[in-house]
């Protein structure tokens, strides 16, 4: 398996209707989003022969995305997205939009904070 790996940050606000816990409150995070790219062999012939893909197309597509929600206030179902603005949810719904975009993802991984991350992977 060949894997390419790049990553982008947006900054946005949330919270967690609902939730018994600090993150019921109206709080802003440093969102990471972490996007393997893959496949069992590398593409045989033209521009880009001996690649998965090219980089350069893998980080326009996830810098796209982060700057999709680059200061945005991320509202959950009945309000602005369509679902509860959750790493997992996060990790789950980027995963899907970049593979309907034509990309061979292989994980999405969505930092909350530098240490904590939440990972969708088929």
């Amino acid at each position: 398996m060949f894997e390419l790996k790049t990553s982008a940050s947006f900054d946005s606000a949330h919270f967690l209707s609902g939730y018994q816990g600090k993150c019921a409150n109206l709080h802003g995070h440093r969102w990471k989003i972490e996007v393997t790219v893959g496949k069992e062999t590398l593409q045989e012939e033209g521009n880009y022969r001996d690649m998965v893909i090219d980089f350069g197309d893998v980080k326009k597509a996830v810098r796209d995305l982060a700057d999709s929600y680059d200061h945005a206030l991320i509202y959950e179902e009945g309000t602005l997205q369509p679902f509860r603005p959750t790493a997992e949810q996060f990790s789950k719904c980027f995963y899907e939009k970049l593979s309907s975009d034509g990309l061979p993802v292989r994980r999405v991984a969505v930092y909350e904070t530098p240490e904590n991350c939440a990972v969708y992977e088929v």
